[in-house]
């Protein structure tokens, strides 16, 4: 039986320790993996292709400025180097769902911590939302569901 695929503006975030209500858009980055050509003197002229190293590219969370702090005192924990970065390391699990509201597809990146912050730019004669963005580096991203 077919199913319709899940949209892609229905989904929620969590994040170790941190509250936060919503965002109004999640980038998640791609994960690769360079091939290394080798090649031994005595094999034919054909390289063979190994597994080389891993990257996983950086997530953007972009988010209407609150009264909540949470998200921007993590990027200062980290920013001030106060706390060791081991400490600083979050797990976050991006929970897609459905238009019931039903969870049904989770990625879980590990390890996550902010290595940027661009605070919102205001103007006096504008009526946009404000809108705050974190990236966030990270050593894995998997799909859990």
């Amino acid at each position: 039986m077919a199913q319709d695929p899940l949209r892609n503006f229905r989904y929620r975030l969590e994040i170790d320790g941190i509250e936060q209500a919503g965002f109004s858009e999640v980038a998640i980055g791609e994960t690769s993996n360079d091939p290394i050509e080798y090649r031994e003197g005595n094999e034919l002229t054909t390289v063979r292709k190994l597994n080389g190293l891993t990257k996983h590219a950086n997530i953007t969370l972009k988010w209407g400025v609150t009264d909540s702090t949470e998200l921007t005192a993590w990027f200062q924990m980290v920013n001030d180097g106060a706390t060791p970065l081991d400490s600083a390391r979050r797990t976050v699990v991006i929970r897609a769902q459905n238009e019931a509201g039903e969870d049904k597809a989770a990625w879980e990146v590990t390890r996550a911590w902010p290595t940027k912050y661009n605070p919102t730019d205001l103007n006096g004669k504008g009526t946009d939302v404000a809108i705050d963005q974190l990236e966030l580096c990270n050593e894995g991203i998997r799909r859990i569901q």
